[in-house]
């Protein structure tokens, strides 16, 4: 007979109640120095907003430079339509050379340009300087100071003792929306199916690779490709995305560019299963350069140069908001009164077991030719605590929603518009929901963002 189990006791202590030091005190404070972040911090101080800027690691970027996820998505396969504070980075780097290249296959696939990630780092770094943001690296927030309905800051735990750091409003871009969801805020994760998030990649880069000498054996890259696929299948060689290996040992890859197909799955807000998931997938990454070397023409002389400082996590909490992103908003390429920019990436979704499969190549997942979708204030904000806003991947949408809204570009155009409205409450005095739409918009376009068809 079944007895049952006992519940489980959570061991605790007890921390005695202590004075905090105030660090910094600040219009805004943005958590967080991703691509989302940053262009909130930016867009804000350009507005006037005296902005604190906190991130966990040694510089900003998040997955654009510390995990090597150095690709951009702007087309909608026709024309450009993601522009503001990403063309102004893009130009940054395009002063730089060897830094940014555009792919020779635009305006016919959304993928445009490929960067040095270390290239947009410094550049990063140097727009936030321009605009009188206050940086800081090595340092993160912990806990959030939550009164009522509002927030007034965070805390961080700094070299010299844990602080305060204040602010008016508070924007959680950590990507996993930690800072929303200690202060309160209900969120999703995972899709409804059996709550997986998508798949993660360690993104890595291969040098000494003869691509012309690969480019002439294409029957060899069948043939290896079929190997990898056989001895997985035994369970002798490890998962991998298949469209992408294929291409690899197809056509060769340049140096500087990342290689995009080592998945692996588990839960991001479990350290000791994030941990186990970059070693798995760093060792992942040898086997397949190890058996290339072994049987692939052009690969002789190869060897990993780098792999992403952590691993390329695609999907964490989902932060409900006023407004939620659908699948069918960006296949429908639906417009929104409250658009701060527009959206086109198909519903991307890696394999949540981490098998070697992703639906992008599903072009019944991607809006029409030529078509995109608004990305809605609304999606940032919550009636909750409404002076604290979330900013990229934490936002507001379904599992399959947030497959294409998650992507690098279209994090910072969303965190654009945040940053601005944010700006523009504010001089009003207002909630972030109470901006005039048609006030923000006009900026954004001012600033040079890309906003059109908004109805009325």
């Amino acid at each position: 007979m079944r007895t049952k189990s006992a519940p489980l006791l959570v061991k605790t202590i007890h921390i005695p109640a202590r004075t905090i030091p105030v660090a910094h005190e600040a219009d805004l404070v943005v958590v967080g120095g991703g691509p989302s972040g940053i262009a909130t911090a930016v867009s804000a101080a350009r507005h006037g907003a005296k902005v604190v800027l906190l991130e966990r690691w040694p510089s900003v970027g998040g997955a654009a430079t510390n995990a090597l996820v150095n690709i951009w998505h702007t087309s909608d396969r026709e024309k450009i339509v993601i522009l503001g504070i990403v063309q102004e980075l893009i130009e940054r780097l395009q002063r730089r050379s060897g830094a940014i290249h555009r792919l020779h296959k635009y305006p016919s696939k959304p993928e445009t340009y490929e960067f040095a990630p270390h290239e947009m780092r410094v550049a990063m770094h140097e727009l936030l300087d321009d605009v009188g943001v206050t940086t800081i690296c090595h340092l993160a927030a912990i806990e959030p100071l939550v009164e009522g309905n509002r927030i007034t800051g965070v805390l961080a735990d700094t070299k010299t003792g844990r602080k305060a750091f204040l602010g008016r409003f508070v924007v959680d871009g950590t990507g996993d929306g930690d800072v929303a969801a200690a202060a309160g805020l209900p969120y999703e994760f995972g899709r409804k199916s059996d709550g997986r998030v998508q798949g993660m990649t360690m993104m890595y880069n291969v040098s000494g690779v003869d691509a012309h000498e690969v480019s002439r054996n294409e029957a060899e890259a069948e043939r290896v490709v079929q190997l990898m696929k056989d001895l997985r299948d035994r369970g002798e060689f490890p998962q991998f995305f298949e469209f992408a290996a294929k291409s690899y040992l197809t056509f060769g890859r340049d140096p500087g560019v990342s290689y995009n197909m080592c998945p692996v799955a588990g839960n991001p807000l479990d350290e000791l299963e994030l941990t186990r998931c970059s070693v798995q997938a760093r060792k992942q990454v040898l086997q397949y350069v190890d058996l290339w070397r072994r049987e692939m023409p052009g690969f002789q002389n190869a060897k990993v140069t780098q792999m992403g400082f952590w691993l390329g996590i695609r999907e964490g909490r989902r932060v409900k908001g006023r407004e939620t992103l659908t699948a069918e908003d960006v296949v429908k390429a639906r417009k929104r009164p409250d658009a701060v920019g527009h959206g086109f990436f198909a519903v991307d979704i890696h394999d949540p077991k981490g098998g070697g499969h992703s639906t992008w190549v599903e072009y019944d997942r991607t809006p029409p030719v030529g078509q995109s979708y608004h990305i809605p204030l609304g999606m940032c904000l919550n009636d909750q605590i409404p002076n604290l806003a979330v900013a990229g991947r934490c936002a507001s949408s379904t599992h399959e929603g947030h497959g294409s809204v998650r992507v690098q570009t279209h994090c910072i155009t969303m965190g654009q518009g945040l940053g601005t409205a944010i700006a523009l409450a504010l001089k009003a005095g207002t909630a972030i929901a109470k901006v005039n739409l048609t006030k923000l918009q006009t900026t954004l376009r001012n600033d040079g963002a890309y906003l059109k068809d908004v109805p009325a």
